[in-house]
């Protein structure tokens, strides 16, 4: 197992997290701007508001893209697997 393979293997786990975390990472910051112009639009100084509609967009987000997030991850962790026998020489 070269240099190269182990950076090619972390190059593709990396790429792997930053798209399965995309999506609800973006929900979370469209729903915190808006809430944050919200705030702003009528004064309300309430620190605490912003997290509610946070988690429950964050919940919602993964409950519908969750089966395609596992999935990612799993066929990322199968193809390592696979091919452990190569990794290992």
């Amino acid at each position: 197992m070269t240099i190269d393979d182990v950076v090619q293997i972390c190059n593709n786990g990396l790429y792997t997290i930053c798209i399965t975390a995309a999506p609800v990472l973006l929900i979370s910051l469209i729903v915190g701007l808006t809430v944050s112009i919200f705030q702003t639009a009528t004064s309300i100084q309430e620190q605490t508001l912003t997290f509610v509609p946070k988690v429950l967009a964050i919940f919602v987000s993964i409950i519908l893209m969750g089966h395609w997030m596992l999935n990612r991850i799993t066929e990322y962790m199968i193809g390592l697997w696979s091919d452990f026998s190569l990794y290992i020489r």
